[in-house]
């Protein structure tokens, strides 16, 4: 049997929508702190952008009673791939129907994943302006650099967590055409606990990792991206001036090749600052899968991560169930 043509009805990770019980705080820490650009307010919601990002907004910012995940939006290739993945997901039982679009994109086909993450996909989308006194003279660039707080550059990805990583990723490879690039299979008791899947040359711009809480449709992160390894270490410096926790790094993830760091936002999501990494251009790339031989400590250059990574997410939950021993803390990048 003939291999099926690969889907190419993706087009990128669009933004994502963060909930936060402290809008004016999580609202400071995205500007000031990061260095991001308000676009627009409607309601409750703030949409921010980073001054690499080319679309209107790549983060929406709402308040809520509890932190967590709103939705992730992606953009489609074109009209016809927008009717296809919503048809599809309406045929996979997966649909919640269209809506009318919000600010910076039209209408858009809203469906959940196994665990119920909220997400949309939508073709028409805005270009950011930069008004007078924000355009850069390089006229390929979508605004001036902003020389505030970390500066970060643009959206990388999104990291959700789930009750199995298996199911949620055949789920969006099946229905949204994304590519499995590496998992993690700590050995075969435990079974997969991470997955990094891609539609772009990025090695991830969607994973999913385990819930070990027991609790399903949570965010684990939300990723921007810095220039170089450098201007990651001066985030640290300024995320330590303003008092904002740093959960792990500086550092280089095995899985992914990236340098990072986490902190939390005010609200009480988890960010994570992101440089490097590699680049997939091969259309047969062959998915890298780690056990827990081949990740060492779960780190490249040693080092462990926190208990944390496996239990911390939001919404948060109050008991966090004890991760069996033979489970290693993973790279949850």
């Amino acid at each position: 049997m003939p291999t099926p043509e690969p889907m190419h009805d993706i087009a990128h990770l669009g933004h994502v929508e963060l909930l936060t019980p402290k809008p004016e705080a999580s609202l400071h820490f995205f500007t000031n702190v990061l260095g991001m650009c308000e676009t627009a307010r409607q309601g409750q919601s703030v949409y921010l952008r980073g001054w690499g990002d080319y679309d209107c907004h790549t983060l929406k910012l709402t308040e809520a009673k509890q932190a967590g995940l709103g939705h992730v939006g992606w953009r489609a290739t074109s009209p016809q791939a927008l009717d296809r993945r919503a048809a599809a997901l309406e045929a996979a039982g997966a649909g919640r129907g269209w809506i009318e679009g919000d600010l910076g994109h039209g209408s858009a086909f809203q469906f959940t994943d196994p665990d119920g993450h909220l997400m949309e996909v939508y073709y028409e989308s805005e270009k950011y302006a930069a008004p007078d006194g924000q355009r850069s003279y390089l006229i390929n660039q979508p605004q001036r650099f902003p020389c505030r707080g970390a500066n970060v550059c643009r959206i990388d990805h999104v990291n959700l967590m789930c009750s199995d990583v298996t199911q949620h990723r055949e789920f969006i490879q099946h229905n949204l055409g994304f590519k499995l690039r590496e998992n993690l299979v700590p050995n075969a008791q435990v079974g997969e606990v991470g997955a990094w899947l891609s539609v772009t040359p990025l090695v991830h711009d969607i994973a999913y990792v385990r819930d070990f809480s027991g609790s399903r449709g949570r965010l684990h992160h939300v990723a921007y991206w810095l220039e170089s390894r450098d201007e990651v270490l001066r985030c640290a410096d300024i995320l330590s001036e303003h008092g904002i926790f740093i959960e792990a790094g500086p550092a280089k993830h095995n899985i992914t090749q990236a340098f990072y760091l986490y902190c939390y936002e005010p609200g009480g999501n988890r960010v994570e600052i992101y440089s490097g990494g590699y680049l997939i251009f091969a259309p047969d790339w062959q998915p890298i899968t780690w056990d827990e031989a081949s990740r060492g400590r779960g780190v490249a250059w040693g080092g462990t991560l926190p208990e944390s990574f496996r239990t911390y997410g939001t919404p948060l939950v109050e008991t966090p169930a004890k991760v069996a021993d033979n489970v290693p803390v993973f790279n949850p990048a």
